[in-house]
């Protein structure tokens, strides 16, 4: 049985260029522009031809980036917006969590924006009244639900609305990205209420960045990419491809900022403040890879890096040393070696040739860090010192803090009662 078909469903929008702008009515008659500037520039197609069926009981994810067509969509199933083209047929009762304070009226208080959003989602009078102690004690706004929604907070917000949404008994729930402004200890919440509607075998439509969370609850996925469908399936499948995606973004924005980086004048001043030695061995060339060999400059956690250094020494040296060193924006050093400390004996080294120092999993959090690369004598004496010079980022999906993910577990005695992850999560 099908809840939701999305079939060829296009939603066009028309964009309006600022230059066609005026400051008032009165400048555009005058200047004979009015109908000029209320032309639009160009369509944007905000849907593309989106097709997918949602199957009864199941609980279907949609990711994508900001602008991607995510909330259009599900204005689009709710009836908020119409398609251009195409049909949305919806079987069941829809509670939609959409946008923060949707359908809030911010001048009454919170108790009468119940009773209005309880009877527009269909709810009797008598209905919402029984249900009223519910909602508010999940929303735990007992305190202010006698206050004008215009004083609560976002999180407050996200709470009330919440708990409407699911109080209501609906057949399908429609969740937006609005659990990203909730508050640390009521999102838990409802993650667990979602999976009581899962348990039940309630219809959820689930937009959300939050990966690792679509995942695990979500039975099928679909990417949205500008406005299309890039691929839909098992949800793994698809958050990984998507990943891929936003880090080849990633890598392309990091080369072109550091492009724009290295062609000012005042970053030659500091590549110059941040390198010295006499450079008897001389640090000519650094690249940074992954293990298949790709130079790169993003990479996640689980993944490992090789450094490669070019090097020309301009006579025999017997005494010296390869170096590398990690660093976060705090100056933080996260590691660092060299081959005297690994007891590595030097012997010589003399005209071109290649240092290769190959990391099989960096086990960094996410951020932006600096490398340091230098060729020294064993008493410190430096042949060449290049410090911060070449930067990459680790993109993930964790929440750690701090500065590495060192691979661990947990274990639990019997006593306590705790619910571990899906498998597919690390």
């Amino acid at each position: 049985m099908v809840a939701i078909n999305v079939d060829q469903v296009t939603r066009i929008y028309q964009k309006y260029s600022a230059q066609h702008r005026f400051k008032t009515f009165k400048s555009a008659i005058v200047k004979g522009d009015f109908f000029k500037s209320l032309r639009p520039d160009e369509l944007v197609a905000a849907l593309d031809n989106v097709s997918f069926k949602v199957e009864k009981g199941t609980t279907f994810g949609v990711i994508g980036e900001n602008g991607s067509g995510k909330s259009t969509l599900l204005k689009v199933i709710t009836g908020i917006a119409k398609p251009t083209s195409g049909s949305v047929r919806v079987d069941g009762k829809i509670s939609a969590l959409i946008e923060l304070g949707a359908g809030f009226h911010p001048e009454i208080s919170g108790r009468e924006n119940v009773f209005i959003n309880g009877i527009m989602l269909g709810l009797s009078k008598k209905e919402i009244t029984e249900k009223f102690e519910n909602i508010v004690r999940f929303a735990e706004l007992e305190e202010f639900i006698d206050a004008p929604v215009k004083t609560y907070s976002s999180g407050m917000h996200m709470r009330l609305g919440f708990s409407i949404a699911i109080n209501v008994n609906p057949d399908i729930l429609l969740i937006d990205e609005v659990l990203a402004v909730g508050d640390a200890s009521f999102v838990p919440k409802c993650l667990d209420r979602i999976d009581d509607f899962r348990r039940r075998k309630k219809t959820i439509l689930f937009v959300s960045h939050d990966l690792s969370t679509v995942e695990k609850i979500c039975d099928r996925v679909i990417w949205l990419k500008h406005g299309k469908i890039q691929t839909m399936g098992e949800p793994k499948r698809v958050v990984d491809a998507y990943i891929q995606d936003v880090a080849e973004k990633q890598e392309e924005d990091f080369e072109r900022r550091q492009q724009e980086v290295e062609a000012e004048e005042k970053f030659e001043e500091e590549r110059r403040e941040n390198r010295w030695g006499k450079r008897e061995i001389e640090i000519k060339k650094v690249r940074l890879k992954g293990l298949d060999g790709t130079e790169k400059h993003v990479y996640s956690p689980d993944e490992g890096m090789v450094i490669e250094m070019d090097v020309l020494a301009y006579s025999q040296i017997k005494d010296f040393a390869f170096g590398i060193g990690i660093y976060n924006p705090k100056g933080i050093c996260c590691y660092g070696t060299n081959t005297q400390l690994e007891e590595f004996k030097a012997q010589s080294v003399e005209g071109e040739g290649q240092v290769v120092c190959q990391i099989e999993k960096l086990g960094l959090i996410n951020g932006t860090y600096y490398l340091d690369v230098a060729i020294h004598k064993k008493d410190g004496y430096p042949y060449d010192y290049h410090r911060n010079l070449y930067s990459f980022l680790i993109s993930s999906t964790k929440k750690d803090v701090g500065i590495l993910r060192p691979k661990h577990s947990w274990k639990f005695s019997s006593g306590i009662k705790i619910q571990a992850p899906s498998t597919e999560e690390k």
